[in-house]
């Protein structure tokens, strides 16, 4: 798959890698279902509650700071390590959401599922590119 970046399609990548054509479509269909998921929050709770609120919106920073992360810095262990911990959070954040509105966690499942394959696949990624020098692993050790 190419998607116009340099630096990224010239890493080796597994076969099951997904096309280039389907990030975009993903993306918008789960920010939707992450939009809705919120909505029926706020109807629900409005912001009396703010745990809800806190774990929402450290995924939607962890979600921003992937691509930086591993399209910008290449930083290929360290994006693994940060989308593990994305994943993490999603799943936090469905848990709770599902306990004050069972549609609105719901609709984070499928996130939950292609944030757990995007991890996968980064680390995967990162195992096929040994040779790839960041300054987490220059500096951090390999």
């Amino acid at each position: 798959m190419t998607i116009g970046i340099p630096r990224y399609d010239s890493l080796a990548k597994p076969s099951w890698n997904p096309p280039g054509w389907i990030f975009g479509p993903t993306w918008t269909t789960l920010y939707a279902f992450m939009a809705l998921s919120a909505f029926f929050i706020w109807k629900k709770v409005r912001f009396s509650q703010c745990w809800p609120w806190t774990l929402f919106f450290i995924q939607l920073a962890l979600n921003f700071a992937w691509p930086i992360i591993f399209f910008i810095a290449h930083e290929l262990a360290f994006a693994f390590l940060e989308c593990s911990l994305l994943t993490f959070f999603i799943l936090f954040t469905l848990i709770v959401f599902i306990k004050l509105d069972k549609q609105a966690g719901l609709l984070l499942v499928p996130y939950l599922a292609w944030v757990s394959f995007a991890t996968f696949l980064t680390y995967t990624i990162w195992k096929l590119n040994p040779e790839s020098d960041t300054l987490f692993c220059q500096y951090g050790g390999r």
